[in-house]
């Protein structure tokens, strides 16, 4: 009992520091591992060092502190849930010890047992927001937390710059707004919103997805991943591959249309006519070739394998 208690106190004490208590290795075993606990354990297992490079950790950290504030600060904090990180740097014996191999993983380790398959988080499916951590948490030790979230006024702000900027330009030009009428610029406007949603960032906005993995074992990057094991990158889901390959096509096709209509000279039309269906065939094999490494037993390709 004295030893449970010295536990909880210590807990306590930095949990009234900081939201989030550091550990380390011994730190970890002695709080986390070691019996006995009455109280619950989150723990992020994160590498939160530049030298990593690891852009979703510092994403996931952030959401994760907005977690550990609202329960903090809330008034149904007690004693029975705590919220930590394990950093590669200062607890690489931890990883070694779980059997971890990537970061940001979160884990709950109950007041009484071993850690269960589902006290794992599903990152990748379910993603990092402070929302659905705090769910999941529910699930784990039926805690409710509401999560709060700092005012951010970024969004005003540009919205106010944007506007500001719209009317001093259509001030500036009262006297002539032809351009608002130009059908080529809507249709490059409107392009350029198309290429956005389907190139995927939305999809990015909304998951957080990690950049590329790097193997810790063979250090090989990887930029694709299998459809099958319900994990994607950003690197293949923004502009790179989907948004320049959609925008060459179009290109391509307004090529092919230009040469089919205008009545310029005839070798400067087979020209760009050429260019067109250049760009329409190479950028329409390269999508299918994607498509295929992620989708294996896909049957379709054409030019590129």
């Amino acid at each position: 009992q004295n030893l449970l208690s010295e536990k909880v106190e210590q807990m306590m004490e930095w949990s009234s520091r900081r939201s989030v208590v550091r550990m380390n290795g011994d730190k970890f075993r002695r709080f986390v591992k070691a019996p006995p606990r009455n109280y619950s354990v989150i723990v992020m297992f994160t590498a939160l060092q530049p030298q990593r490079q690891c852009s979703v950790c510092r994403q996931a950290n952030e959401e994760y502190q907005v977690l550990a504030n609202s329960w903090r600060y809330s008034s149904a904090f007690s004693n029975k849930l705590f919220f930590t990180v394990v950093d590669y740097d200062e607890g690489a014996d931890v990883f070694q010890q779980l059997n971890m191999n990537s970061a940001p993983t979160f884990m709950h380790f109950p007041a009484k047992g071993k850690p269960k398959r589902a006290d794992t988080f599903d990152l990748q499916r379910i993603g990092f927001a402070s929302e659905q951590l705090a769910k999941w948490i529910a699930d784990r030790t039926d805690v409710q937390i509401r999560v709060f979230r700092p005012p951010n006024y970024s969004g005003t702000i540009a919205l106010a710059l944007l506007v500001s900027l719209v009317g001093g330009l259509l001030y500036l030009r009262r006297n002539n707004l032809e351009f608002i009428y130009n059908k080529a610029g809507w249709a490059m406007a409107a392009l350029c919103v198309v290429f956005a949603m389907t190139s995927g960032q939305m999809w990015n906005h909304i998951r957080g997805p990690p950049y590329a993995h790097k193997n810790p074992q063979n250090g090989q990057v990887a930029y694709l991943y299998s459809i099958k094991k319900q994990k994607s990158f950003s690197l293949e889901q923004l502009s790179f591959f989907c948004l320049l390959s959609n925008a060459a096509i179009t290109m391509g096709m307004v090529l092919l249309n230009e040469a089919a209509t205008s009545k310029g000279d005839v070798g400067k039309r087979r020209i760009i006519c050429l260019v067109g269906l250049g760009l329409v065939v190479f950028f329409f094999s390269f999508l299918l070739s994607i498509f295929r490494s992620k989708y294996h037993g896909y049957p379709y390709s054409f030019l590129i394998k």
